[in-house]
């Protein structure tokens, strides 16, 4: 049975109760980890507060070496990691590579700023005699770092990452259904000679766990990742004790496709866009609208690619030309998807691939890849964050039209625009009410820019030199007397 890090030792949960976690694709139960309640939140909680003003007093570039280090032993065990990801979330082996070699990106590229943090100087009005001013950068404290069940590697690196090289101390929670690997990083992490209590790590129900540790007076910085729902109730708790909070919720990301696009490369970029890890990505290709004139041909290629995904379990590799895609990652949320599929062809949409569950899977949570042409834009695969692989797609006159109704949602995470017209690359860029455009390219989160979204999708910034700006307070200094 797997255990719980809290001040550098595996733990279980002080009562003693313990939860399995299922594997999607076959329902069986791959492990069983702690059941942590409010009482596990206050030890986590204590160690990291304690562990916290020798760790922010450490050197920068100590901290650098030190996650630099724990990357070397990370990839010392990327194949166990990696067969954990893919066992308890469901996503092939080689996207689990993929989002293991994303961690690994990301950390170093914290770690490589670690001694890049810089402040200013500022010359003040001598009416109160001659003196300058600084600005200095302070470690916050104790930073909660919620993970969701989707990426839980890459979204747990981009929050410990600047953490841990501004000076914090960090708790874990990640999903309770995706523990495991999350509890294999943190671990190897800690075997680069972390101080104990600077990297902590409890499992089990947010409602408990999660509440308890948001809520948490000693808690200074809350960085979660999830649903928008979660994120209201995540404010909702840190209001009382003025927490520092960014939240990174739901997206309905448009992609617009023109009349001059290169359609063989906007097909790719919508079929990984969409289908990659069963289409459960908060910045997936979720809104299609293509030019009337390309339209047909679009489709033609969309559908040929879509025709390629083999549903199956994710440590099996297709043939080719076969893709694999796995399972969808629980009961409910292949329910869910279901019925936003009902929805939109109850509202006039045309099932053109997929609205099933592949023939002879009596196991797992799998479902056919599928794509809807114009359903209404008031059913649910518009209005709500669809996070399955279900694409609507339709057809539009011109850029305003296209832009009109990428921007007819709640959400604002990401978009994208194949063309290349500058004019309209220009427009985009401009008038899409998203955090993020990409321009010819698939929808990814690079390491090095700022992410994050607007409208309903959350704000504050994830990735980038902005990313670490979240885990500093800002401190002015006056120095006077200077005669």
């Amino acid at each position: 049975m797997a255990q719980m890090f809290v001040a550098g030792e595996w733990k279980p949960a002080k009562s003693g109760a313990t939860y399995p976690v299922i594997n999607p694709a076959t329902e069986e139960v791959v492990d069983h980890v702690p059941l942590a309640g409010p009482e596990d939140v206050e030890e986590a909680v204590r160690a990291a507060k304690e562990a916290f003003p020798a760790w922010a007093k450490r050197d920068f570039e100590e901290r650098g070496e030190l996650l630099r280090k724990g990357i070397e032993i990370l990839r010392a065990h990327r194949e166990e990691v990696v067969e954990t990801l893919t066992r308890e979330q469901g996503k092939p082996l080689h996207e689990a590579q993929g989002e293991f070699d994303h961690l690994l990106h990301g950390l170093a590229y914290y770690a490589d700023l670690a001694t890049k943090i810089r402040g200013a100087y500022q010359p003040l009005p001598s009416r109160l005699g001659p003196s300058y001013g600084l600005v200095i950068k302070r470690p916050m404290g104790v930073v909660a770092a919620i993970v969701p069940w989707n990426f839980p590697l890459t979204l747990m690196g981009t929050k410990i990452g600047p953490a841990l090289v501004a000076g914090n101390t960090v708790v874990v929670k990640p999903a309770s259904t995706t523990p495991l690997a999350a509890l294999k990083v943190v671990g190897y992490l800690n075997q680069a000679g972390l101080p104990p209590g600077v990297l902590n790590l409890i499992t089990g129900a947010g409602k408990v766990v999660g509440e308890a540790l948001v809520s948490h007076s000693e808690v200074r910085r809350v960085a979660f990742t999830g649903e928008t729902a979660t994120g209201r109730r995540i404010l909702e708790l840190s209001v009382p004790h003025f927490k520092r909070v960014t939240l990174e919720l739901g997206g309905s990301d448009p992609v617009i496709v023109c009349s001059d696009a290169d359609l063989d490369k906007a097909v790719r970029g919508v079929l990984i866009g969409r289908f990659w890890n069963a289409g459960q990505a908060c910045l997936a290709a979720k809104r299609i609208y293509v030019f009337e004139d390309v339209y047909d041909a679009f489709v033609e290629k969309l559908l040929a690619g879509v025709a390629r995904y083999e549903p199956g379990e994710g440590w099996v590799k297709a043939e080719r030309p076969r893709i694999r895609i796995g399972p969808l990652h629980t009961a409910k949320q292949r329910e869910e998807v279901l019925g936003q599929l009902q929805d939109a062809l109850a509202k006039g949409g045309k099932l053109l691939y997929g609205g099933r569950i592949p023939e002879a899977r009596e196991k797992g949570f799998f479902f056919m890849p599928t794509v809807v042409a114009e359903p209404a834009h008031d059913s649910r695969v518009v209005r709500e964050e669809t996070f399955g692989p279900l694409l609507p797609i339709w057809k539009v006159r011109d850029i305003d039209e296209a832009i009109r109704l990428a921007n007819d949602s709640i959400y604002g995470l990401g978009s994208s625009i194949w063309t290349y017209n500058v004019k309209w690359i220009h427009k985009a860029a401009q008038e899409i009410e998203a955090g993020m455009t990409w321009v010819n390219q698939i929808h990814y989160g690079y390491d090095e820019l700022p992410f994050g979204g607007v409208k309903q999708s959350g704000y504050g910034k994830e990735h980038g030199l902005e990313a670490l700006e979240y885990y500093f307070e800002t401190k002015s200094v006056v120095v006077g007397d200077l005669e």
